[in-house]
């Protein structure tokens, strides 16, 4: 079974966004859902008429209707063949309540809270923001690498930029960051690494007429205190 998806924003019953999220997947087991199904995921919105916070972060899903209700003509009753949007499941989190439509392999639409949505979306933009720059750092890793000669060390640094928690280190100069053995060395390659590349932007924005960035790079001084780093990592392995 296939999930067919399709991302969009439409507005939610509560009055909030509705984020329908992009993506395609299997079943991970034999469903009896046609593939066409579709479920709805919200956060119920706590009653006007009580002040307790009981059950207020749970998230809910139901399967919307495929057929509308059938009027049962001799006694009047409403009936109709479509059962499944009478089971309303809860989930702990709203993760969770993805991940089991997922594991249906059916498309799901997310009802946000009018907050909830405009914080989610200003996270998902700083994530992406975060993901683009780290991104272009590899790039710029990659390339500054090449240019002095030190290529071989690609994986190296990449690792190091990934895993590095300290990257700055305020005040120090490049030289004094490749000769402090206190450090590791993948920390002292991302340091390096990052000084190089905020040395470029700066150097950018200089070249593109701002005022407040005139000032003296020292991108030549930190690509310098790259060479004598790895230069001293390969005399020791040598040793």
């Amino acid at each position: 079974m296939q999930l067919v998806n399709a991302e969009r924003i439409s507005p939610a019953a509560t009055g909030g966004p509705a984020i329908l999220p992009q993506g395609e997947g299997k079943a991970s087991y034999a469903s009896s859902l046609p593939t066409q199904s579709l479920a709805r995921i919200w956060k119920p919105s706590r009653s006007a008429t009580t002040s307790g916070r009981a059950r207020s972060d749970q998230w809910r899903l139901r399967i919307e209707r495929q057929s509308g209700p059938e009027l049962e003509p001799l006694m009047g009753w409403t009936s109709g063949t479509d059962t499944a949007h009478q089971v309303e499941l809860t989930f702990p989190s709203l993760d969770a309540a993805i991940r089991h439509a997922e594991r249906l392999g059916i498309a799901y639409e997310v009802h946000l809270p009018p907050g909830e949505a405009e914080a989610r979306r200003r996270e998902q933009a700083a994530e992406r923001q975060r993901h683009a720059h780290a991104a272009r750092l590899r790039r710029f890793s990659d390339q500054t690498l090449d240019r002095l000669g030190l290529g071989q060390h690609r994986d190296a640094y990449r690792d190091a930029l990934a895993s590095a928690t300290d990257s700055t280190r305020e005040g120090a100069a490049p030289m004094e960051v490749a000769h402090d053995t206190s450090l590791p060395l993948d920390v002292r390659r991302s340091i390096l690494m990052n000084m190089a590349f905020n040395e470029y932007l700066q150097d950018q924005a200089t070249s593109e007429g701002m005022p407040e960035h005139h000032r003296q790079s020292r991108l030549a001084e930190v690509e310098t205190a790259l060479r004598a780093l790895e230069g001293a990592q390969h005399r020791q392995r040598a040793a």
